[in-house]
């Protein structure tokens, strides 16, 4: 017999059915729970609402566990590519050599964007946050592609994805270089994915630029890190206006916007701003620390701890080597870098922060390595959704796939006036 759950209401019972997932999460059904009773529940943030059964991505915030597809990302991270990845997060599984052949040519044959995208930046401000600018771009494919905007039609899905995939790296490193006044460099097919992503934001037509294999790497390491995280805020986004039956150009825009909040995608922004004031302030990272463990102080140590995992972030354990792999192969000495390595050593060791689970996060050491690279903090947050893309189009995928898809359409507690008659404005 199927668990269920049972709410009283005054004199009747309801039961309610149970749903148990794979690692034993155990969700409340409360599917008819307003047609039955006329109630629905309040719940501010979604904190404790399931709004899908979803097969892609699991965590564990309390074991520091995070697994895509089933698979730890200990070891995507060591033996996986974001292509691949990428691939496992869409299709549902690894893919065999031949299957991840093609699905690789097919994004690199489409990393060429139409090239009246030109003047399509040229139209933007030069201080255009460039996640303003991917968002509208990003909406913008489906009007220089409308022969893919079907979303239950798998053909045209399939090519929406590729395209969304292999066009969004030109389309954020266009953003950057129209920000700085330099020309667009065109994507070179002879590249991987994040090589030719660095090419583009770095190139120049006035000289070769060679990809560090080093940074390559550990930008590939990140975004495999960042490829999917369940039902945040962005991801959310994307399934919530995906509901609506938009084609997913719509719905991935949506979510570049949520992503680019402070309190989602902006963070690893924070954590370079919040070192370049300690370099200015002239203070150490131990002055800084104490500071912010003062009540009455508005310091606040940014890139430490996690709302989700409650003891140790596992993407901040793999991309930490890779960071100072980056440093000690730039030969990075800035002051900026020295007060993060301090502040690190400092939150793993210092009471006041072991004891409220303070520990540097994934944010902290990606803002660490984009900014030893050269990237602006203003970029960060679009690295942020190149790697999240796989991810947003895995959920939207998903969510059109599922038995019981319909529109999103939250219900709310009306607490404002009653029944009010209309007053004259000569009364009033």
């Amino acid at each position: 017999m199927a668990e269920t759950a049972k709410l009283t209401l005054g004199d009747k019972t309801y039961e309610l059915p149970i749903h148990v997932g794979t690692e034993n999460e155990r969700s409340i059904d409360i599917t008819n729970l307003r047609a039955e009773t006329g109630y629905i529940t309040h719940d501010p943030g979604y904190g404790n609402t399931g709004s899908c059964l979803s097969a892609i991505t699991f965590i564990d915030g309390e074991k520091g566990i995070l697994r895509y597809r089933g698979i730890p990302i200990e070891e995507l991270a060591e033996k996986s590519t974001f292509l691949e990845v990428a691939y496992l997060l869409i299709v549902g599984n690894l893919p065999k050599a031949g299957e991840l052949s093609t699905f690789t040519e097919s994004i690199r044959r489409h990393t060429m964007i139409h090239e009246d995208f030109k003047a399509f930046f040229g139209a933007l401000p030069k201080d255009a946050h460039p996640m303003a600018s991917c968002s509208a771009a990003v909406g913008a494919l489906s009007t220089f592609y409308p022969d893919s905007l079907d979303p239950r039609d798998q053909r045209q899905v399939e090519i929406s994805i590729h395209r969304t995939l292999a066009k969004f790296p030109t389309l954020a490193a266009y953003a950057y270089k129209h920000s700085i006044g330099q020309p667009f460099m065109y994507p070179k097919n002879s590249l991987d994915y994040v090589g030719n992503f660095l090419y583009m934001m770095f190139g120049n037509p006035c000289e070769e630029y060679e990809v560090d294999p080093v940074i390559e790497k550990a930008i590939d390491l990140l975004l495999i890190l960042h490829a999917d995280h369940e039902q945040n805020c962005s991801t959310s986004s994307v399934r919530l206006v995906g509901s609506s039956k938009v084609n997913i150009f719509g719905a991935i825009s949506a979510g570049i916007n949520a992503l680019w909040g402070p309190l989602h995608g902006g963070a690893n922004q924070q954590v370079i701003e919040m070192l370049a004031a300690i370099r200015d302030e002239g203070v150490t990272g131990r002055e800084f620390v104490e500071r912010a463990k003062t009540r009455n102080d508005t310091s606040r140590l940014m890139g430490f701890g996690h709302r989700v995992y409650k003891n140790f972030d596992p993407r901040a354990k793999i991309i930490k080597k890779a960071c100072f792999d980056v440093l000690d192969k730039l030969g990075v000495h800035s002051k900026m870098l020295e007060i993060a390595v301090e502040l690190e050593e400092i939150a793993l060791k210092d009471d006041y922060f072991v004891e409220r689970k303070l520990y540097p996060n994934v944010d902290f050491y990606s803002g660490v390595i984009y900014n030893a690279i050269g990237t602006p903090s203003n970029m960060f947050t679009a690295l942020f959704a190149l790697g999240r893309m796989p991810g947003w189009i895995a959920q939207w995928s998903e969510l059109h796939r599922d038995t019981e898809f319909k529109i999103g359409r939250p219900r709310q507690t009306y607490i404002g006036e009653p029944l009010t008659a209309y007053t004259p404005i000569a009364e009033r």
